[in-house]
């Protein structure tokens, strides 16, 4: 008889929820309203205490930050994924990543940065489902991308020069980008959604550098979506036609350079989508 305790006792433990997953993170409150017709900006927000603020996005824009892809790695749905523009305003539940300290995510470390971004990809998936009905399916397949290398006379990257209060900031304009303290797998990130093709980091570079980076867009190179400061900033200047293209400039300014190749690509399927319930 004495055998049987310990399977009684798990059933009696899982009855109670002992053995529960974790319940998955939501957005307790979530406003979205179609943008005025006159916006002209666009923008998305991770705010401090895990909530969103969204400005003039598109569907297809919430679901590169959701999943963390770029836009040429989400295929299907209906047109207006791209087209109609919603504001977005959610916070979850009061003190829910009350373990994340502190309240500035620019003071947070590499590692706590990277936890808040985690979650709040999972809520914003979350609340895609919810609102939007969103369902979607994963797919590999092979396609043409970037690998990021050091270049022959080696790389002229800048070490970060300021505490975590300065670290992993990034700016982007049409033919400009600039970054305080950030690591290179988020200046490919950069790159892949300028260049609208997968760029893999293979440089072997651990450190946080700051960077500036200036080339003339090919036009048809689309813009960047902006994540972080709100509108209000100087617009970008105008590149010069002359300037050089991304791929000099990566090399003649960053000591990088970009080799084609080919490799597996992850692609998100949407299944089916619907607009946006009523708040």
């Amino acid at each position: 008889m004495k055998r049987m305790i310990v399977p009684i006792a798990v059933e009696v433990f899982a009855a109670f929820g002992l053995f529960s997953q974790p319940a998955p993170l939501t957005f307790e409150v979530a406003s979205i309203k179609p943008s005025p017709p006159d916006e002209q900006h666009f923008m998305i927000q991770f705010q401090p205490g895990g909530g969103l603020r969204a400005t003039g996005v598109t569907l297809k824009m919430l679901i590169t930050q959701a999943y963390d892809v770029r836009e040429f790695q989400v295929s299907g749905g209906p047109g207006w994924i791209n087209t109609e523009r919603y504001d977005i305003v959610a916070r979850p539940e009061h003190n829910a990543d009350s373990d994340l300290p502190p309240e500035d995510p620019r003071k947070m470390s590499d590692e706590q940065r990277k936890t808040l971004g985690e979650q709040m990809r999972a809520r914003l998936v979350a609340l895609l489902a919810d609102r939007f009905r969103l369902k979607v399916h994963r797919e590999t397949q092979q396609a043409l991308a970037y690998a990021l290398v050091v270049g022959k006379n080696g790389p002229k990257l800048k070490q970060a020069e300021g505490g975590l209060e300065t670290r992993g900031r990034m700016r982007m304009g049409r033919g400009e980008l600039d970054g305080d303290g950030v690591k290179l797998e988020f200046l490919a990130q950069a790159l892949a959604n300028q260049l609208g093709r997968p760029v893999v980091d293979k440089t072997g570079l651990t450190g946080n550098y700051d960077i500036k980076l200036a080339w003339t867009p090919d036009p048809g190179q689309p813009a960047p979506l902006p994540l972080g400061p709100p509108p209000g900033l100087e617009p970008s200047p105008v590149p010069d036609p002359s300037g050089p293209s991304i791929f000099t400039a990566i090399e003649e300014q960053l000591g990088l350079r970009l080799e084609s190749q080919k490799g597996p690509i992850e692609t998100i399927v949407i299944d089916s989508v619907e607009k946006p319930s009523e708040n």
